[in-house]
């Protein structure tokens, strides 16, 4: 089981990914900002992975920021990012080292092979 932190500010994909993490068994915390990130993991939350809408309230940068910031602190963080909207060279270049990039709209069955193609994340009955 991981903990993973959705930092999404649309409501609803941060509810649909909130759920399949936890059907999931994963265990999940969420923001809708930066912030709000900050927040969570300055107060001590444990986190596995940061799940991150790259555009967070039309900062077309938001999320690549804050992954940025926080791996700073915390060099063994992997990261997950999406954006409905294309990424460039330059956007895929400020990714984190240990990262991967999902792009909106996806599926449940996308984000779960991402997860674990990417991370080696599975559900704790799978086989």
């Amino acid at each position: 089981m991981a903990s993973i932190l959705v930092v999404e500010d649309d409501e609803q994909v941060r509810v649909l990914v909130e759920s399949f993490l936890a059907d999931e068994g994963h265990h999940t915390l969420s923001a809708s900002t930066a912030e709000e990130a900050i927040a969570l993991l300055e107060g001590g939350a444990k986190v596995d992975l940061l799940f991150v809408d790259i555009t967070l309230h039309g900062d077309i940068h938001g999320g690549l920021t804050l992954a940025q910031r926080v791996v700073e602190v915390r060099p063994d963080l992997k990261v997950l990012y999406t954006t409905g909207r294309g990424i460039t060279d330059g956007m895929r270049a400020l990714f984190v080292q240990r990262a991967a990039f999902l792009p909106k709209p996806f599926s449940v069955d996308q984000l779960k092979k991402t997860l674990f193609m990417n991370f080696e994340m599975r559900s704790p009955g799978a086989n």
